[in-house]
């Protein structure tokens, strides 16, 4: 497994690994329930979320002061994996809002830059651009001729994991490992009987005519508008941190090149694989021309 560069979280005693894996902990943090060090704050939040138009902001300055105590609540080894997304969202309704998300990434990562979601979006803009070339430069990616906007993204997202392949094959049933990131509906599939009968549990992108559904596990978490196609790999990445997910196997290559190069939260140098090294000089030779 990968391990991040770790991260201290304040006055907590322990350190936050990366998405894809386990927390380091001390027995002392084995059964956290959600509220438990600022309950004051938990309880107004759940308040605030009982209303038909919570206040964002005012959410948003809870999650900020509450910040240790879900933290240590949500990477705590009492959430099992299966069921941890359904828990958190649970305990923390919020989550089902995709801003919500990106807001609780940037704390994990850049509690302090409050331009940090503007920045990732203008590296991810930037990082598409060049994988564009860079999938037909590899031959992972057809010139997208043709295509409108939509489907050439589309394109670009079903050959990112080629570009940046792993070791590890996608479970039979899954199909292509691009299935790991996102699915295309059919008119006539009903997604929650996808999700039930999809063999991974990761963060996916259900695409429809006119929506995108981000899902985690069985979870429907919320529904984007299409024209948010382009950011919506970024929030599906959220979800890893917020959630404190593991990589499928098969992307783990490709999520970590993401981490690295459009997030920047960097990999300790004892835990890299050869597939992150070799996809990574690849990248960086083909953008030194």
């Amino acid at each position: 497994m990968m391990l991040i560069q770790a991260h201290q979280l304040s006055s907590l005693s322990f350190l936050r690994t990366c998405p894809q894996t386990r927390t380091v902990m001390t027995a002392q943090w084995q059964a956290v329930t959600p509220g438990k060090f600022k309950p004051r704050h938990y309880k107004t939040l759940k308040e605030l979320w009982k209303k038909p138009r919570p206040n964002q902001d005012d959410a948003a300055h809870l999650l900020d002061l509450e910040f240790e105590s879900r933290r240590a609540f949500i990477d705590s080894s009492s959430l099992k994996e299966e069921d941890r997304t359904e828990k958190i969202v649970d305990a923390y309704p919020c989550f089902r809002d995709h801003k919500h998300i990106m807001d609780e990434l940037g704390r994990i990562l850049e509690a302090e830059d409050k331009n940090f979601t503007d920045q990732v979006k203008a590296r991810w803009e930037s990082f598409c651009q060049n994988a564009l070339f860079f999938g037909v430069w590899n031959k992972s990616l057809k010139p997208p001729r043709g295509l409108d906007k939509c489907g050439q993204f589309l394109a670009l997202l079903k050959a990112l994991p080629s570009m940046f392949p792993s070791p590890a094959a996608p479970p039979k049933k899954l199909g292509s490992a691009s299935e790991a990131l996102f699915h295309i509906l059919e008119p006539s599939e009903d997604h929650n009987v996808f999700l039930q009968r999809r063999p991974i549990t990761s963060p996916v992108l259900l695409v429809e005519s006119t929506n995108v559904l981000l899902a985690v596990g069985t979870v429907p978490l919320t529904t984007l508008p299409k024209e948010m196609i382009h950011e919506a790999p970024l929030i599906l990445l959220g979800c890893y941190y917020t959630f404190h997910l593991t990589y499928p196997k098969c992307i783990s290559t490709l999520l970590s090149i993401i981490q690295t190069e459009v997030l920047k939260d960097s990999i300790h140098e004892r835990d890299l694989t050869h597939s992150y090294k070799k996809a990574i000089a690849e990248w960086e030779e083909f953008n030194k021309k």
